[in-house]
């Protein structure tokens, strides 16, 4: 079957490997849909922690469920989506129910192979029912699960201001999962295309550019001088990360659902004075999948307004080096098998 592979930073190759085999708590997937996420992007780049090569990538996923792998209350045919991070069941973190950060999790696409091939045999407690959504719908639902829990980590309430700083497609869902809990969104981000789409596509009440803004005037008058009470972090950039302290207000929550390779650096008694709080958020657990799908049903998020560029599993070798450069306006790519 065909495969792509990342031989290494910058190159792709296609291949073909053997069809996985029937196994018992093995589900088989015949991959239909492929959104590429940040993860991707920075593999592809060189810049992602956990990584080694070569590696196939992708984790936001939606197919066709072959083999059920006797997973309970699942049938053969059925459109399906998988939570992508394998965890072990029984360390310390699994057994208080944090599968999220197992301490020795596989998440596909990083630590194992993803999903960039025709068929993907994944464990078959991954699986999540299609819940009749679409397979673009599907393959949406895992990036909005990582946002859904940094917002749930933060524990959001109604009112409050929450800054998300970064408007890439985590950054977005983070937004729109802090809108329905509730919060007064403001969008920061250097990229004026990303920063109008948070204004005409996720109606986000206020945006600040952090390269054309004083970004704390702005905050200041936004929040009638008193700063956001959430600030979260979804770029994954280290001089971002470490500004964002800054901007939080006395007694607020800052956390981190983008990730990179440096160390973080803050003033430790201007944190200490705000009594603030500092939590980072890793993946997302199987109530952040339903929390989505739920809002998905509603009406409440639209996923189709993320997918920007559209492409057949042929085209993505010489495609994915375009979607890194930020004049073509990728804010979601997405792949078909079909």
């Amino acid at each position: 079957m065909k495969t792509l592979v990342c031989t290494q930073p910058g190159e792709f190759a296609y291949v073909n490997r053997d069809m996985p085999v029937s196994a018992e708590g093995q589900a088989i997937i015949r991959i239909k849909r492929i959104g590429i996420c940040g993860t991707d992007l920075h593999a592809f780049e060189g810049t992602q922690p956990y990584f080694s090569y070569p590696r196939v990538l992708g984790h936001e996923l939606a197919g066709e469920l072959v083999e059920t792998g006797n997973a309970p209350g699942f049938e053969k045919g059925e459109l399906v989506t998988i939570i992508p991070y394998f965890n072990c069941g029984e360390c310390i973190a699994c057994r208080a129910g944090k599968p999220n950060c197992c301490s020795r999790i596989s998440v596909c696409g990083v630590h194992a192979d993803g999903g960039m091939t025709a068929y993907f045999s994944v464990p078959a407690y991954s699986l999540v029912h299609g819940q009749g959504l679409g397979a673009d719908e599907l393959a949406l639902v895992e990036p909005l699960a990582i946002g859904a829990h940094g917002v749930r980590r933060a524990g959001v309430q109604a009112g409050e201001y929450v800054l998300v700083v970064g408007a890439g497609p985590i950054g977005l869902g983070t937004m729109e999962m802090a809108r329905i809990a509730g919060g007064q969104v403001i969008a920061l981000d250097v990229n004026n295309h990303r920063l109008n789409f948070c204004k005409e596509h996720l109606q986000v009440p206020h945006v600040v550019n952090a390269r054309e803004e004083d970004v704390t005037a702005q905050l200041m008058k936004i929040t009638g001088g008193d700063m956001p009470t959430v600030v979260i972090d979804a770029t994954g950039n280290g001089p971002a990360i470490n500004n964002a302290f800054q901007y939080m207000a006395h007694g607020a929550r800052y956390v981190l659902i983008g990730l990179q390779k440096g160390e973080i650096h803050f003033s430790h008694p201007e944190f200490h004075k705000r009594e603030a709080t500092l939590m980072s958020s890793r993946n997302a657990t199987r109530v952040d999948f339903d929390h989505v799908i739920a809002c998905i049903a509603k009406g409440w998020i639209k996923p189709g307004t993320y997918i920007t560029h559209q492409v057949n599993f042929d085209q993505v070798k010489d495609q994915f080096a375009s979607w890194l450069d930020p004049a073509n306006g990728v804010i979601k790519a997405m792949v078909s098998l079909e």
